[in-house]
């Protein structure tokens, strides 16, 4: 993105800050639970050791000669990253580089007999075989008997809330707004997302998945119903083309949750059926552009993914990182207008977001003057807080 003083980008160099947090504790802790999450061989142990020792100690190296995407990462910025401080570059693109070199690591790119392993895969199924997601299928087979507005609220919410859907399906936006001392719902712009998504609507709405498991079925339930209901004609559900930030969603993790739908029994069957049935004859199509995992803005997108965005009625990013990389990962004003931050996208275009990291625009005077009363700065990261915000064009 252009230059902007008065809204920096953010690095991780800052002691006490979220993204120092990120970088010096969490992600040797990632190590860590990559090394115990499968019998990999002394290779594997080594190349963790060196990217442990690289992360907290050293600087950012340089792709192997012969990594399929070498040429894509020096496009990204790995040519003017390389050799400084984890720390001291752009904390988006630091945290991104991370999990593609923790990749190289565990032998994902190959060749050899760990090719394609997805390194997070075990902690994607626990969650989804969770009992806990029991109780939130479960909870579908209140909705047939609810009005049309009503289901899609909810189905919206769920979506919205992630691993917190049971609270989703439960939660209006009316009671968010007022909830004291501050709002959990700290934006919301729902009325303008369902003026794009009328009834009887004939074009493609696109979904920016974020993360795996609890997370992702709400999300396809969502998709379920617009198809179901004529809201939107057909869907794309952008995914990310390998393992990335832990839990983000590949094709893979779409997969095993479809099958997970299509166990349970009442209501989450039926929405199950819808989508298989949509992903068969194409109304439903499951994308992996490699721009999903870059470690820039949307802003640089690539013009045929550009193309995509500017033909849907509506493209909706999910989830905390894409909401970095659609408006910028910088400490914006809260109050810079969500409209503001977006209006370089070529279309309408939707942020549903738990809040995890520092970035938000978008907010009033008075919500922002409120949340920071009540909660200092932890209501910006601490996954408490969500947004509904739309640029409608």
């Amino acid at each position: 993105m252009p230059d902007t003083p008065f809204a920096p980008v953010i690095l991780g160099n800052e002691p006490g800050s979220f993204p120092h947090g990120v970088l010096a504790e969490r992600h040797p802790a990632i190590i860590g639970q990559v090394r115990d999450a499968f019998p990999y061989g002394p290779g594997q142990h080594r190349a963790l050791d060196e990217l442990l020792k690289s992360c907290t100690e050293g600087t950012v190296g340089p792709l192997p000669a012969d990594a399929p995407d070498r040429d894509r990462w020096q496009e990204w910025g790995l040519a003017d990253c390389a050799g400084r401080s984890w720390y001291d570059v752009p904390w988006l693109w630091s945290e991104s580089y991370f999990y593609r070199r923790l990749l190289d690591a565990v032998g994902w790119f190959g060749p050899g007999t760990w090719q394609g392993i997805d390194p997070f895969r075990p902690s994607k199924r626990a969650e989804l075989d969770a009992p806990e997601t029991d109780a939130e299928l479960a909870a579908l087979d209140a909705l047939p008997g609810l009005p049309e507005e009503e289901r899609a609220r909810a189905l919206l919410h769920g979506s919205l809330w992630g691993n917190r859907a049971d609270l989703g399906f439960r939660l209006s936006a009316e009671g968010a707004k007022t909830r004291d001392p501050a709002p959990a719902l700290v934006a919301d712009d729902s009325a303008a997302l369902w003026s794009l998504l009328p009834p009887g609507a004939e074009a493609t709405l696109v979904l920016v998945a974020d993360n795996a498991g609890r997370e992702l079925v709400p999300d396809l339930l969502l998709i379920a119903h617009l198809l179901a209901e004529g809201r939107a004609a057909r869907a794309v559900l952008h995914v990310k083309p390998y393992p990335y930030y832990v839990s983000d969603a590949t094709t893979a993790d779409v997969v095993d949750a479809l099958h997970r739908l299509r166990t349970a029994p009442g209501a989450a069957g039926g929405y199950a059926r819808v989508l298989w049935s949509a992903m068969a004859d194409g109304r439903l199509n499951v994308r992996a552009h490699p721009f999903s995992c870059a470690p820039l803005p949307y802003e640089r997108m690539p013009d045929d993914l550009r193309a995509e965005f500017a033909a849907a009625m509506l493209t909706v990013f999910k989830g905390d990182l894409n909401y970095r990389r659609l408006v910028g990962d910088r400490m914006w004003p809260a109050t810079t207008p969500f409209q503001e931050a977006t209006a370089y996208f070529p279309g309408p275009v939707a942020a549903l977001r738990t809040l995890k990291s520092d970035v938000i625009t978008g907010l009033s005077a008075a919500t922002e003057a409120a949340l920071v009363a009540a909660e200092d700065r932890r209501w910006r990261t601490a996954g408490t807080h969500a947004l509904i915000q739309v640029d409608v064009k």
